[in-house]
């Protein structure tokens, strides 16, 4: 079992996320909660991080060298979790997350269960309907504007003169709409936060190009194979109609790396295409690429065609930004049909991105103590769109990117992921001193005021 040795914070709720009728006893301008919109953010500043943009996807040549020399703890990932750990002793969140048990189940996959009993009586209930995947944004309901400038970590932005830089107290350019990482305060595991593209401008739930690419840009900044990015749809357990995608780490591989894949397609602009076997959703494996935008494109192509057909889905954004898993979805509508056994409703787990990429958030300490491979595969196999529908899918998501054309070369090669399977033991003890780590870390980051 995986043991977090973490200063322990109260439980408490976030002063400003509460309802709009809660009044709070922090004095500030404007509405009094220090938020993101125009009545408080006039003259706010905010730490910046601007980014470098890296086009080039790394070969094997260049992985070698680089695994090769010893290097230090990227500066991004010292901020990101030195920032968050001192907004949790500042008590931001809505439970201690540091608290939960966690446990590798034993298993060919080693599915990883926590015990979080609080999270779905304290997190956000979804306040729109499950059966669009594209919905207008709503001002009247929750939205990131509204939460406090403390609970934002900083503004991301890619640099305007092409080399990393960081600014503890940057203007906020309110015409241009930055991009911020801002904490969960419902999270699931350590250092889990969002990405918010372009915050001001109040986009809905749904990918485009822009933020897709700014999305894989933070994973390659990171430059931790163990910090992965997730966005879930509409339909498919996203809870805020405001575009974001979460990201969070975790010290071991997740079950969907560790899955077998087979190629289905090469495009002209090296992207490979690749679909998952031996795991209980169907999805696609996206890696390859002559640049990270090319990469970017492709997926990003996909899921807009999901969105145009109202097909929920999930993405997982992993190794460091260069292998994107798509997954399209079903579990919402089935229970809106009534065909999901009832056991597995009672559990009470939303499989979204997390859950579906192995990391099982469990809600009761009964499912926590049986938890088992096979119990995770029962439930995972009710997400799975059925092979005919995945097909049909595919179909569609080919079409959009241009699945016809001369330039792309079919093939069908059974490939095992790079991630060789670990022994239960091994990852419990990469875990625990990744963690350990990772808190060491934070001691040494800078941690703004």
């Amino acid at each position: 079992m995986m043991q977090l040795s973490i200063k322990r914070v109260p439980t408490v709720v976030s002063n400003y996320q509460k309802d709009e009728s809660e009044e709070t006893a922090r004095p500030s301008s404007g509405c009094g909660k220090n938020c993101l919109r125009s009545c408080c953010i006039p003259g706010a500043k905010l730490p910046l991080y601007a980014f470098k943009k890296v086009n080039n996807i790394e070969n094997e040549k260049d992985v070698l060298e680089i695994e090769n020399k010893e290097h230090p703890i990227a500066f991004l990932d010292s901020l990101v979790l030195g920032e968050w750990e001192d907004r949790m002793q500042r008590g931001l969140f809505r439970y201690d997350v540091t608290a939960c048990e966690t446990k590798v189940i034993s298993g060919e996959y080693g599915f990883i269960a926590q015990l979080n009993e609080g999270r779905h009586l304290k997190k956000r209930p979804t306040e729109f309907r499950v059966d669009k995947v594209l919905q207008p944004f709503d001002g009247n309901k929750f939205n990131f504007t509204k939460v406090g400038q403390e609970e934002v970590l900083f503004q991301f932005e890619a640099s305007e003169d092409g080399e990393v830089q960081f600014f503890p107290k940057a203007p906020i350019d309110v015409e241009n709409s930055p991009s911020v990482v801002a904490i969960n305060v419902s999270p699931i595991e350590y250092g889990h936060v969002l990405l918010i593209p372009r915050i001001l401008e109040s986009l809905p739930q749904r990918i485009d190009h822009k933020s897709f690419l700014l999305a894989l840009y933070m994973a390659a900044e990171a430059g931790n194979p163990y910090f992965r990015l997730g966005y879930n749809s509409l339909g498919a357990f996203a809870t805020i109609n405001h575009l974001h995608f979460q990201a969070y780490y975790l010290a071991v591989p997740f079950p969907i790396e560790k899955a077998p894949t087979k190629k289905i397609a090469t495009l002209n602009d090296g992207v490979v295409i690749s679909e998952l076997l031996k795991y209980p959703v169907r999805g696609l494996v996206f890696e390859g690429g002559n640049t990270l935008q090319d990469l970017s494109d492709t997926v990003s192509v996909a899921c807009i065609c999901l969105q145009d057909n109202n097909i929920p889905y999930n993405v997982l954004i992993s190794d460091c930004g260069k292998r994107i898993f798509l997954l399209p979805q079903c579990y919402a509508e089935k229970q809106a049909l009534g065909e999901v056994n009832s056991e597995l409703l009672d559990t009470q787990v939303n499989p979204a991105v997390w859950e579906i990429s192995g990391h099982m958030v469990l809600k009761r300490r009964k499912d926590y103590d049986e938890a088992s491979e096979e119990n995770a595969w029962r439930l995972l196999a009710e997400v799975s769109l059925s092979d005919e529908r995945f097909q049909e899918v595919n179909a569609l998501i080919f079409e959009a990117i241009g699945g016809g054309d001369d330039g792309i070369e079919n093939v069908a090669e059974v490939e095992e992921p790079d991630t060789k399977a670990q022994s239960l033991e091994e990852e419990n003890a990469i875990t625990e001193s990744s963690h350990h780590a990772m808190v060491a870390g934070t001691q040494e980051c800078l941690v703004l005021q």
